[in-house]
Formats: C-alpha cells, sequence, structure tokens
C-alpha cells in the first residue's frame, strides 16, 4: 500500500508532464500552419496581381490595334 501511495502521486507527475508537452507541440503546429497559410495566401495574392496585369496589357494591345484597326483577330484586315 505504501509504494501505491508513492507511486500515484509520481504518475501524476509524469501524466501532467505529458499533457503539458503535447499542449505546446500542438500550439508550435498550430502557430506552424497559420504562418504557411499567411506565406501561401501572400504568395498567391502576388502571382494573381500578376496574372491581372498580363491581362491589363493584352487587353490594352487589343483595344490599341482596334483603334488603330491593326487587329489581326479572325483575319479581319487581311
Amino acid at each position: 500500500m505504501k509504494k501505491l501511495k508513492l507511486m500515484l502521486p509520481c504518475l501524476l507527475v509524469v501524466m501532467a508532464i505529458s499533457v503539458y508537452s503535447c499542449r505546446e507541440t500542438t500550439q508550435e503546429k498550430t502557430e506552424d500552419a497559420v504562418e504557411a497559410i499567411g506565406e501561401d495566401i501572400e504568395n498567391n495574392t502576388k502571382e494573381a496581381g500578376r496574372k491581372i496585369e498580363e491581362g491589363a496589357k493584352k487587353v490594352k494591345k487589343e483595344v490599341q490595334e482596334e483603334i488603330d484597326n491593326t487587329d489581326d483577330v479572325n483575319a479581319e484586315n487581311r
């Protein structure tokens, strides 16, 4: 019985340390995941901005070709 009384508090301490350690690991993983999500959003936003700029340049070129009557879409001016 005496060993059981000594063993129980030791077991509780070990369990408490395990739970605390697990909580820290989970928090670190969550922070890493949030940071990765933020980086993904930033990279995808930059890529979307580049695509929009490319599209705007193409539209500007097409409009200018229509104004100058040099548009070759569908071979209209051949």
